[in-house]
């Protein structure tokens, strides 16, 4: 009898820092914005939940805003701290009560 294992391989270079934080994600191919919320984030990316319906695939370009409190934009001088990456993973496979999907970005 033959059993097949599921491996994941860690591909992570710098520390994940767990942080539930709103977030709002560009996704130039439906030319709107889909609201979520990171899970954690790294130097190199983050992974983040967005509402089932959102039409994202690996590959995919993205622009992710993370909103700043009113005291941390007038001390940046910007509303919101953007990053641009790349969708490495997209995780439709497990069903959640709050019907979302988590998706790993690499940014650039």
């Amino acid at each position: 009898m033959q059993t097949t294992m599921d491996v994941k391989v860690e591909n992570r270079i710098q520390a994940r820092t767990d942080l539930k934080w709103p977030v709002s994600i560009w996704l130039p191919e439906a030319n709107r914005f889909f609201n979520g919320r990171s899970m954690n984030v790294s130097k190199g990316g983050a992974l983040v939940n967005l509402p089932m319906s959102t039409p994202v695939r690996t590959g995919h370009q993205v622009e992710l805003n993370f909103p700043r409190t009113i005291v941390l934009a007038r001390q940046k001088g910007q509303f919101a701290r953007i990053k641009t990456g790349k969708v490495v993973r997209v995780d439709r496979d497990h069903t959640t009560e709050d019907a979302t999907i988590s998706i790993a970005v690499k940014f650039e």
